[in-house]
């Protein structure tokens, strides 16, 4: 306003329009703008001015936002459709407002409820003995740690449960799916297939935001034959086997670290090779691991296809996470992109998805929103036993 206050007594005083303009570095238009305020409202007339428009042309009419209140505070049960219907029958000769707006003026007085977000809470599976060579592996990252480069080490570790055999220990950089699929690979080429993998409920081995928690790379060991166990939230000693040699690891691989993750890999390569073969266990009789375990029998020969024999229809699950049924879309989960799913018809206009024996859940025709069953993957592992 001082700035507007000095162009106008310069010009008042004779100045010409053009030069001050310049001077001020606004346009002429805008001078003249300033101009004719002082002319018709005085030095009131130079004071910042709202931006709001005059009026808004889809602003809801102040008596139909109250009688959305009102209907809303006579009927708490009523949701925004039944409010607008209502609204429609009763003024016929108004413009109803949409639902969506119905629902906003409700929200904005506060007579919404709002839901909080559904989280997936991971609680974890039966856990089976193991008893035996390659019934169980275990598999889990040692906590990270800084090499003499600043770079940082995620080693991914797989044990043989019954026999403490330390199959696999690699340095990573990160803890992405990418690389645990090659690591588990070669140690599926090389030892076998295992029964059952028991890991926590982190990533890459469970998705907390996925159907049942799975993620991609357990998908690929439920297409492989292998059942998977998770340990509770929270009860690491579930996994205690394979902790405790964490800590040798840590004790002897790790201090000091490598100077790259090349290093590393030859320190870690020269521990599994002692771990397995020179160093006496104590729970083993003071045998070695590596006296105690046997490759698996069952060899690791890729995946085969699904057949579903039984179901109506095979789709297979998009990039996206979906299956197009009847030219209609139902959201699975990412988790399963690539995968093929059998899908049968229970009941008029209800079908079952399923994946592989897996029942995964139902849907309508007319929602195609998919509702989980219980976990079905929890089930059919052992009983709990202790480590």
């Amino acid at each position: 306003m001082d700035e507007r206050l000095k162009f106008l007594a310069r010009l008042l005083d004779g100045e010409k329009m053009a030069v001050l303009c310049r001077e001020f570095n606004i346009s002429r238009k805008t001078g003249y703008k300033i101009l004719k305020r002082y002319n018709d409202c005085g030095v009131h007339g130079l004071t910042d001015r709202s931006r709001r428009p005059y009026r808004q042309a889809n602003q809801l009419p102040m008596q139909i936002e109250k009688q959305i209140v009102h209907q809303k505070r006579e009927r708490p049960s009523w949701g925004a459709p039944k409010i607008r219907e209502k609204l429609r029958r009763l003024y016929p000769d108004v413009n109803t407002p949409a639902v969506s707006t119905v629902h906003a003026v409700l929200d904005r007085h506060g007579l919404v409820k709002r839901r909080g977000r559904r989280r997936n809470k991971a609680k974890g599976t039966a856990l089976s003995p193991g008893g035996q060579p390659n019934d169980l592996w275990c598999a889990d990252y040692k906590g990270e740690f800084q090499l003499a480069d600043k770079r940082y080490c995620y080693p991914l570790t797989i044990t043989d449960h019954a026999s403490r055999y330390l199959i696999a220990c690699d340095a990573l950089h990160t803890t992405k799916e990418v690389y645990a699929f090659t690591v588990f690979e070669r140690a599926f080429k090389d030892f076998g297939l295992p029964k059952s993998i028991r890991t926590d409920n982190g990533v890459p081995f469970a998705s907390p935001n996925a159907l049942f928690n799975l993620s991609r790379l357990s998908v690929w060991w439920l297409r492989l034959g292998i059942q998977i166990e998770r340990i509770k939230p929270g009860h690491p000693e579930q996994n205690g086997r394979h902790e405790r040699m964490h800590l040798t690891l840590k004790l002897e691989a790790t201090r000091p670290a490598g100077n790259n993750f090349l290093q590393q890999q030859g320190t870690f390569d020269d521990f599994v090779d002692c771990f397995n073969n020179e160093r006496p266990h104590q729970a083993l009789g003071m045998q070695y691991p590596a006296e105690r375990y046997t490759p698996s029998p069952r060899a690791y020969e890729g995946l085969s296809d699904i057949d579903y024999p039984f179901h109506d229809k095979a789709a297979t699950v998009t990039t996206c996470g979906r299956i197009c049924f009847n030219r209609r879309k139902i959201n699975l989960s990412q988790v399963f992109a690539g995968q093929t799913v059998g899908i049968k018809q229970t009941e008029d206009q209800i079908w079952l998805v399923s994946f592989m024996d897996y029942d995964l859940g139902y849907f309508d025709d007319q929602t195609c929103r998919l509702e989980p069953l219980e976990n079905p993957f929890g089930p059919k592992v052992l009983p709990m036993s202790p480590v």
